[in-house]
């Protein structure tokens, strides 16, 4: 089976970072598996998944375009509200070329995000 390589500039990568609060990691590990299913139906995400450092949850997530990652953050959105219960969001940062940071800028601005550029790449197929 044969693989389109996907142009790097177009590629958006989220990569946000939470706090659990103590005793809530078991109750974020479920909301995982909810994250994971509901993600799991769209066309544009490339890869997504979650990696523990203690308290801490790491979601890796990558997108075709800013289209493709606002699409993402709509259909999850009520999970996000959840984890915000059990956690505090300590850090994300966005990836991405220029053009497509700028049609985040925003609509995702207000989760005071570091904002990533682009400079280049390769795709290995």
């Amino acid at each position: 089976m044969s693989q389109t390589a996907i142009d790097p500039a177009r590629v958006v990568s989220l990569h946000p970072y939470f706090r659990v609060q103590p005793g809530r990691l078991d109750d974020f590990r479920a909301l995982i598996d909810r994250f994971i299913a509901r993600t799991a139906s769209e066309p544009a995400c490339l890869y997504y998944d979650f990696s523990l450092c203690g308290d801490i949850v790491h979601c890796r997530e990558a997108y075709v375009g800013a289209a493709g990652a606002l699409a993402h953050v709509a259909n999850v959105g009520d999970l996000l509200d959840e984890a915000l219960t059990l956690s505090e969001l300590i850090r994300i940062e966005i990836h991405g070329a220029a053009g497509e940071l700028d049609q985040l800028r925003e609509p995702l601005g207000q989760i005071d995000p570091q904002w990533f550029v682009f400079e280049k790449g390769l795709v290995k197929a």
